[in-house]
């Protein structure tokens, strides 16, 4: 497919690359003699810059004179100053931002793309206790954002972008989630930096997978027996929803609040005759019926939508849909310890304006302290981030390897300029969350939890008081 781009379909002007020669005091040729002092200053900063990089990297100023490596990995085109500011400066959320704008070009494979920009984002910020009134607007804002109607479109402009889009780098089974991979089983046999359609096709396989071991992860640790009364909170496109129903034999019950998402699972029920067995619906999990409560509830990957304000709302409704000795897993994004604000917060501002409006993360002590202020008590806790990354780097490199495709799929449904713009996005969001948990800035935790009977005797040793087992046995038998 040639060298990936960020920029249209058409094929990209070659330049002849100028090395900066800054020994004497010089300038950068062909650099007119009236270029603004401030913007000279600038250069010279950027220059050093460039060359530290582990990435041969090349720019193109908006002057048209060029900087970096002649044999370039990785290119930038820039058509404004302000865009170069952030790159000088490792604002690389606003850069983000110009380069779905069209105001940056970028070139080169992603995996190099994201070395590069880690090798510019500045030392964290110091940690600072947020004040009182900070505090305050911060809960008044995860109010405001986190209503019904609100929240309904927040999740349908992220799911109902395009269902053809997403099946092009999914797994077949569409699961949008973290997947769970084995280390001696799932090896690829093909390595390399760049998303070739061989790679991308055995990362494929290897993915698909990985998402059914998650799924079989979670059936385990819920431990679902057949005719149990089973809730998948945020079924997305049914992958665990149909899993735990045809392998374990449960009635299950799944919500949505994307169209597309129900459209797709109420086809899949229909066609595979599961239709007295399984149940979705369009809905909010504020609504759902507590008169008859389930024996095991999943929430996966949606609780980032639900905002740290209504976290105790959230919390307090599954224990009530939960029955006394039953079992929840929620799975789900949390801050890693260095969280991406600290880094730059620009990065977040690129999340909430093109991928994820709306969402929150929260560090995995405070999902445990809403959790057990519900009522809830957590019984096992599983970390896993290196597990996110390399299926992000997944997708990603799915996508990199079908981009013609993707934005065909995407201009289905939209004008190209707005389809060229998300496949922008998506690009950028996905291998730059890959690196952002390799490098432990965001993270994602397995938490299972019960609801106590309040019954000394329940349970198979004295004091359970629920289902659980109290020992990890079960999920290795």
């Amino acid at each position: 497919m040639g060298r990936p781009s960020l920029s249209s379909a058409a094929p990209c002007r070659r330049h002849a690359l100028v090395l900066p020669d800054l020994r004497h005091g010089r300038s950068l040729r062909p650099v007119p003699r009236s270029q603004n002092v401030r913007m000279d200053a600038l250069v010279r900063r950027v220059a050093p810059q460039v060359e530290r990089l582990p990435v041969k990297l090349a720019l193109t100023l908006p002057g048209g004179a060029h900087l970096g490596a002649r044999d370039a990995q990785v290119s930038l085109a820039f058509t404004r100053w302000a865009s170069l500011a952030a790159f000088a400066t490792g604002r690389m959320g606003a850069l983000a931002s110009d380069v779905v704008e069209g105001r940056v070009r970028l070139e080169g494979p992603m995996r190099l793309v994201m070395q590069a920009a880690a090798s510019l984002l500045p030392q964290p910020s110091p940690q600072r206790q947020a004040g009182a009134w900070t505090r305050t607007l911060a809960r008044w804002r995860s109010l405001t954002l986190h209503t019904r109607q609100r929240d309904a479109r927040q999740v349908r402009f992220h799911y109902d972008v395009s269902d053809a889009f997403y099946a092009l780098w999914l797994d077949p089974r569409r699961v949008y989630s973290c997947a769970y991979f084995r280390p001696v089983a799932m090896t690829p046999r093909v390595k390399g930096a760049c998303a070739s359609r061989e790679l991308a096709d055995e990362g494929g396989a290897l993915l698909a997978q990985a998402q059914e071991a998650k799924l079989e992860h979670i059936c385990r640790k819920l431990m679902l027996r057949p005719g149990e009364r089973f809730l998948d909170i945020g079924a997305g496109w049914g992958g665990l929803l149909l899993w735990a129903a045809q392998r374990h034999g449960v009635q299950a019950h799944g919500i949505t609040l994307s169209r597309n998402q129900h459209a797709h699972v109420s086809r899949l029920i229909e066609t595979q005759g599961l239709a007295s067995q399984v149940r979705i619906d369009l809905m909010d999990y504020r609504d759902l019926d507590e008169s008859s409560p389930y024996d095991k509830i999943a929430s996966v990957g949606m609780f980032e939508h639900v905002g740290e304000a209504r976290m105790p709302t959230y919390f307090a409704k599954i224990a009530r849909l939960l029955r006394p000795g039953g079992l929840v897993m929620n799975h789900g994004i949390t801050a890693g310890r260095i969280p991406p604000g600290r880094i730059d917060p620009g990065m977040g501002d690129f999340i909430e304006r093109y991928i994820f409006p709306g969402g929150e993360l929260l560090p995995a002590c405070e999902v445990l302290r809403h959790l057990g202020h519900s009522g809830l008590e957590a019984v096992d806790v599983e970390n896993l981030r290196p597990h996110y990354a390399r299926t992000l780097w997944a997708w990603s490199d799915r996508l990199e390897s079908r981009l013609d495709e993707a934005r065909r799929a995407l201009e289905a449904g939209m004008s190209p300029g707005d389809a060229l713009k998300i496949l922008r996005a998506y690009r950028l969001y996905l291998a730059g969350c890959a690196m952002a948990f390799e490098r432990g800035w965001m993270s994602l935790h397995q938490v299972l939890a019960t609801r106590p009977t309040g019954d000394m005797a329940y349970g198979v040793l004295p004091g359970a008081q629920s289902d659980y087992p109290f020992s990890r046995d079960h999920l290795y038998a």
